[in-house]
């Protein structure tokens, strides 16, 4: 399968943060590929890189046969980059912004149309309004257009759904898969882990390091401990009482429930409950479940760290 991105033991540093550690990817032609993490772990990092912005301190990157230090000029011209956070002109409404970036690439907005035909709809009625003014879903959609306007190979997105309400991100993911049929590259980076399972694979990162890259299914797979969630009325001393328990592995908070993984896949969850019961907990609630991608990067993180 032809490679898109390729990066070698690439490490960066802001004094003495190490924001990425000699960290090792490749990525597929007209893969989506989703880098999955917490804040700080090195996504931004990662993507201000690849779009030439910043320069590594060690290692390679190339983007579609291009070195992202050596080639920078050429390589601008091949990739859509949409930063974190709301970076167009405000003052300038809908329509003169994608005017303007398409005259950067020497083009125009209707000879690229049909890639943004399906987002525009949705911004056309307020195709005279202040990017400044528009809601945050809109201005996700038109830094989006913006982004797409020249038909980049690359298509790079930093967090671009957070911050705005679950029907936008489900909106802009399914604009993405549309994206990706039209043979884009797309690298997306999110703090959500459930948007992890939209991607043909992920990268699991923290701490600037990769801890595993897969397709999601495969690691969900590979997760292999039973997993329980648990609730009671005393919710504030329960993640404590639950690391007391003897087959405890890790506990952390899950929703409206903790995730308790335990060490031993025999283990009688009656047990379980009568260790709570002589702590003092009423109305215990533990059955097993199945892993999610976060369970299991917390599960990886904590092994690594």
């Amino acid at each position: 399968m032809e490679i898109s991105v390729n990066i070698s033991t690439l490490s960066r540093a802001y004094g003495e943060v190490e924001a990425l550690k000699e960290l090792n990817l490749q990525i597929n032609k007209g893969e989506l590929f989703g880098l999955i993490g917490p804040d700080g772990a090195g996504k931004t990092t990662l993507f201000r890189i690849l779009v030439t912005l910043l320069i590594p301190d060690k290692g390679t990157a190339v983007v579609e046969g291009y070195d992202v230090v050596k080639d920078f000029k050429q390589l601008r011209k091949i990739i859509g980059y949409m930063p974190g956070r709301f970076s167009l002109y405000e003052d300038l409404s809908v329509q003169e912004n994608l005017n303007f970036f398409a005259s950067i690439f020497n083009t125009t907005v209707q000879e690229n149309y049909y890639l943004i035909e399906d987002i525009y709809k949705m911004l056309e009625p307020f195709k005279t309004r202040r990017a400044g003014k528009l809601s945050g879903g809109m201005k996700q959609k038109l830094a989006l257009s913006c982004a797409l306007i020249h038909r980049p190979d690359v298509l790079i997105l930093d967090e671009p759904t957070t911050g705005v309400d679950a029907v936008s991100r489900k909106e802009f993911w399914e604009m993405l898969k549309k994206l990706k049929r039209s043979g884009i590259t797309i690298l997306v980076s999110t703090p959500y882990m459930d948007e992890a399972s939209l991607c043909d694979r992920v990268g699991l990162i923290q701490d600037g390091r990769l801890l595993q890259t897969d397709k999601p299914e495969n690691i969900v797979r590979q997760y292999k401990w039973p997993l329980v969630k648990v609730r009671s009325t005393d919710m504030y001393a329960l993640k404590e009482h639950l690391m007391d328990f003897p087959e405890t592995r890790s506990v952390f908070r899950f929703g409206e429930n903790l995730h308790l993984t335990l060490k031993c896949p025999q283990e009688d969850l009656e047990n379980l409950v009568q260790h709570l019961e002589s702590k003092g907990h009423k109305k215990i609630i533990a059955e097993f479940t199945e892993p999610t991608i976060e369970d299991c990067f917390m599960a990886i993180s904590t092994v690594e760290s």
